[in-house]
């Protein structure tokens, strides 16, 4: 009977531990582990050989208000880092701003910023990726990021300018393997391209494990249709917008090897 008593004793210390209920109370909410680098062309090719710099950086402001807080099922960055792509000379390595700089301010506030830190005036004549990623490589690898979901966003006309005479040359000469062993999760998202040049980055850049995803320019200036934005709502009401973005940015695409 004692026996039988100091079973029962024991189920019953042991059955809140263990009920669904107690198991999810007091749960700690997931830290944050998306890191986010976003890459903005500041070439004459893409400031001002297409009409889509403005548009860029105004979208910008509102993806990168978006994800810092986590609107409409975006995900919220443990990192976020914002630099130019390019220089003056090859492999020129550029600023890259953190989190901080964007954190605290409204998407207007982000816009002026992003307009103060890459400027119309400041344009360089190479669009120089390689040199670009190298810096991302060097990121992760100092900060101790290693392993996390990687996004790499670019905002450019996606023409590289440096690498070999032909077009095709130029694409096999980007170089992404310094990425490959960073992270088992990394996409590169490029956009505001136009077609052909969208199918050589998926067809003919060379890569393993990172995955790419682009998005024509045609498309990306859809962001700010009256059917998609709603320009007299806040952004905790724009989950059209965000669905959007979503569906056409931030798309998961499938793993495509090409030697």
């Amino acid at each position: 009977m004692r026996a039988l008593y100091g079973v029962l004793i024991a189920a019953a210390l042991l059955a809140p531990a263990c009920s669904p209920s107690s198991r999810t109370a007091g749960k700690p909410a997931e830290a944050p582990r998306l890191v986010l680098f976003i890459g903005v062309d500041i070439s004459g090719s893409f400031m001002r050989g297409t009409p889509y710099y403005d548009d860029a950086l105004r979208f910008l402001a509102h993806y990168i208000y978006g994800h810092l807080h986590g609107m409409g099922g975006l995900e919220v960055p443990h990192s976020l880092f914002v630099g130019t792509i390019g220089g003056v000379n090859k492999d020129e390595p550029k600023t890259m701003y953190p989190i901080e700089t964007f954190q605290h301010r409204s998407v207007e506030q982000i816009e002026a910023q992003l307009n103060e830190l890459f400027p119309k005036k400041r344009e360089n004549p190479f669009t120089d990726f390689n040199a670009y990623f190298e810096q991302v490589a060097d990121q992760i690898s100092a900060r101790k990021l290693i392993l996390k979901p990687v996004s790499i966003v670019l905002f450019t006309d996606g023409k590289p300018d440096l690498g070999g005479a032909s077009k095709s040359e130029r694409f096999r000469s980007i170089q992404l393997k310094p990425l490959e062993n960073l992270s088992r999760n990394i996409t590169l998202r490029v956009l505001y391209t136009d077609a052909v040049t969208a199918k050589s980055w998926r067809d003919e850049v060379p890569r393993r494990r990172v995955k790419v995803w682009t998005q024509d320019a045609l498309v990306m200036a859809e962001w700010k249709d009256p059917k998609i934005f709603l320009a007299d709502r806040p952004l905790t009401e724009q989950g059209r917008f965000f669905g959007w973005v979503r569906n056409n940015v931030d798309f998961q695409p499938r793993l495509q090897r090409v030697d």
